[in-house]
């Protein structure tokens, strides 16, 4: 274990955070790639960013080692690399000690694999797994994965999942039992927002990517419901914060239906203006369907505690929520429900209130300053045992 040490008088570890796809987006996985390399710096260890192909991202200690070319998986579209050679890796890193070496998982046997085998024999390697099943399409493609994985599997020294949704799809790929540690994220980033005017209506928002599976067109059919319904409510505006393949279709919907005064498409919303959509929603909806294998888009919304959350009862957003907020669940698909849910909550501000309240404590538990610590414990104990 080489000797640094940092200012607090704790091991000052040197960390390469490995993620086969490019740090250009701002996915959950980028996402919490980030949260904990910012925190760690912090903390005064050496953090490393090894990523595929990133020309937007500027970081310190970033090597983009990798070419990637774009597919769609899991319901997602994400990059993958192509080969990369142990000479490659060497002359990009090859001057670094690492302690540890942190792989985001599933991983491609082509970047991630060759990193693994070329890591020192007493660099720690610890993985987080951060997949839930989406389709049975993308079940045999995970399989496939982790058999192409299988020579390197063995190197892991501590596998962790973000929720018990994706721990089991680690166990059906890699056949090995993590340990479940939430995901992080930057609370304070989106418990600070402020509101820029006190609005007159209700402010209802849907916040991600329009593809299928995000479930936008069951919350704009839920809408319509309600506006065909006898039930009187107070005046309000849907915001669809997002853009994808399918927002042709979603606007079509909105105008065949009369709904453009009730709707409004604000298209794709950049990073620093994403807290303050979610400061301003009285309530924030996501009905995603599948292919969640936590929700750190739900903890995001839910930071501020102005916002009341629901989301569909998908395997990653139950297993955030069900146990300690499941009022904020509805079935997944189940269109009557979602519009009963919203009915009620937008006619009732107490309620709305207390689900926000109860939000942005659930939410404050996955902060990075609580879930940080947690994961350099467990890089520490893998060191050991790599060393022992």
């Amino acid at each position: 274990m080489p000797g640094h040490w940092t200012k607090n008088g704790a091991k000052r570890l040197v960390i390469g955070l490995m993620l086969d796809d490019s740090l250009d987006t701002n996915d959950g996985v980028q996402q919490y790639v980030l949260s904990i390399g910012q925190w760690l710096s912090k903390q005064d260890h050496e953090v490393h960013y090894i990523c595929g192909q990133t020309n937007k991202r500027r970081l310190n200690n970033l090597h983009d080692i990798s070419k990637n070319v774009r597919l769609k998986f899991n319901g997602n579209s994400l990059s993958v690399p192509l080969t990369v050679s142990s000479h490659k890796l060497s002359d990009e890193l090859g001057k670094i000690d690492f302690d540890v070496l942190h792989i985001q998982m599933p991983y491609s046997p082509f970047f991630g694999g060759r990193l693994i085998e070329w890591a020192a024999k007493d660099t720690a390697v610890v993985g987080t797994f951060h997949v839930a099943p989406y389709s049975r399409i993308a079940n045999i493609g995970g399989r496939l994965l982790g058999y192409l994985s299988s020579k390197t599997i063995g190197r892991f020294d501590q596998v962790i999942a973000v929720s018990q949704p994706a721990a089991a799809m680690c166990r059906d790929i890699y056949k090995i039992d993590p340990v479940v540690v939430g995901n992080a994220f930057n609370f304070q980033k989106f418990a600070s927002a402020t509101k820029k005017t006190e609005p007159k209506i209700l402010n209802l928002l849907f916040f991600g990517r329009l593809v299928k599976r995000k479930g936008c067109l069951d919350l704009l059919k839920a809408i319509q419901q309600l506006e065909s319904g006898s039930d009187e409510l107070p005046p309000y505006l849907l915001t669809i914060a997002g853009d994808g393949p399918l927002r042709d279709r979603l606007e079509k919907y909105v105008y065949r239906h009369n709904l453009t005064d009730k709707v409004k498409f604000a298209g794709y919303i950049d990073e620093a203006a994403k807290a303050g959509y979610f400061k301003a929603a009285d309530i924030a909806i996501f009905p995603s369907y599948s292919g969640e294998s936590f929700g750190i888009v739900l903890l995001e919304a839910m930071a501020n505690g102005n916002s009341a959350v629901i989301a569909a009862d998908n395997p990653g957003y139950q297993a955030l929520l069900k146990d300690v907020n499941p009022d904020a669940l509805f079935k997944a698909g189940d269109i009557a429900e979602l519009a009963n849910k919203l009915s009620g909550l937008m006619s009732d501000p107490v309620r709305r209130r207390s689900l926000a309240r109860s939000g942005r404590t659930i939410a404050e538990s996955f902060d990075v300053s609580v879930i940080g610590p947690k994961l350099v414990e467990y890089y520490i104990a893998a060191l050991h045992k790599r060393l022992s």
